[in-house]
């Protein structure tokens, strides 16, 4: 069993020993650890699950199918309320185009999100994605959608998690990512998403897809106004979660993008350093120690990101679009050969990861 410790030493020991760091571990890493032993620690644990100079990496493109949301969080710079102007949802025909320029780059991976639109009902989202396997087989594979979303979609069809797992998985659908998490705890999302789903329900929802058969993904945006025990929290329940399920396959981190949020003009559009994510980063490849995947976001950190290899990230994505995040400040560049001559000057070797190709193994 893990015991607190009152040293970095004692903590670099316990690592060592592939034991378990505690909530107050954690803390005392984020207080008084430097950046080179932020480093070193997660890099130890990076290396129980890929071999150190190696990364992968994904060519993707986030759809938004739908702008118009009732969720009303304080952090987006997206949506807008029914019955406002500007609001749209993508026709089939506009979701294909989409698509087929992902394919025409040479990626294989859509992610979809687009919030709480109560005009659109759960039979909208299962025929897009059957027309998308009709039209495309196993040449893409779909994110779609997140479990907030899939809350939502649940609660608007009155049917229960476990229902609504169901017919998304008849429909087509394969994973369900962690989005909409941000930060887990019940403070944070009263504070900013008050209309949004409570921490126990996100969970909740997220062991139905498992027990559905469909996989899913962690994720955790950092650069609010929370707290580094915040931050632990929803590390500690991320990890317990995963102890409980073995089903998260990855976990991604990415930062608040500030600008033309409610939130953003509060904090004066301040963004946390990229010296702040990376220490994140590796603190989290540390404290999940059952997830074997930890991602950094090229999205938001941009070349920065690739940093992040050397604080126990191992894969990353190259995206070419997310119009929320973009909304928000992020920008995006399609030079991914430059990207991923950054991650080769770090000493790793990019690998790109076919996710279509990795469902095809698995059920074949």
């Amino acid at each position: 069993m893990s015991t607190t410790t009152t040293s970095i030493a004692e903590i670099r020991s316990k690592i060592e020993r592939s034991e378990r760091i505690t909530p107050a571990d954690a803390l005392l890493l984020w207080r008084e650890a430097t950046d080179e032993e932020m480093r070193s620690l997660a890099s130890l644990v990076r290396v129980r699950f890929h071999a150190p100079n190696s990364c992968t990496y994904l060519l993707m493109r986030i759809i938004n199918t739908t702008n118009v949301c009732v969720a009303q969080c304080d952090y987006c710079a997206f949506y807008t309320l029914p019955g406002q102007p500007g609001g749209y949802v993508l026709t089939q025909e506009q979701v294909f185009a989409k698509l087929d320029e992902l394919l025409a780059l040479g990626g294989d991976l859509a992610g979809f999100n687009g919030g709480f639109n109560p005009q659109l009902s759960l039979d909208y989202y299962c025929d897009l994605v059957r027309a998308i396997r009709a039209r495309y087989g196993d040449r893409i594979e779909l994110y779609a959608f997140t479990i907030a979303e899939f809350m939502y979609l649940a609660d608007h069809a009155s049917l229960s998690f476990a229902e609504t797992a169901v017919r998304l998985k008849q429909a087509g659908v394969r994973w369900i990512t962690g989005g909409g998490s941000e930060i887990l705890t019940e403070d944070f999302r009263r504070r900013h998403s008050k209309f949004k789903y409570t921490v126990a329900q996100f969970f909740e929802a997220q062991a139905a897809i498992l027990a559905a058969g469909l996989r899913t993904t962690a994720t955790m945006v950092i650069g609010f106004d929370e707290t580094i025990e915040e931050r632990i929290e929803h590390l500690d329940r991320t990890r317990r979660f995963q102890d409980e399920t073995g089903g998260q396959e990855s976990f991604l981190c990415w930062n608040f993008k500030p600008w033309s949020t409610p939130l953003g003009e509060q904090l004066h559009n301040i963004e946390i350093t990229p010296a702040e994510y990376l220490r994140h980063l590796a603190l989290s490849r540390i404290y999940l120690d059952n997830i074997p995947r930890i991602r950094t976001s090229v999205l938001t950190q941009n070349e920065r990101a690739l940093e992040g290899l050397l604080y126990g990230a191992d894969d990353f994505d190259l995206p070419i679009e997310d119009e929320v995040t973009q909304k928000a400040g992020a920008t995006i560049s399609l030079n991914f050969d430059k990207i991923l001559d950054v991650a080769r000057s770090l000493g790793f070797e990019p690998t790109y990861r076919h996710v279509a190709l990795q469902h095809a193994a698995t059920v074949s």
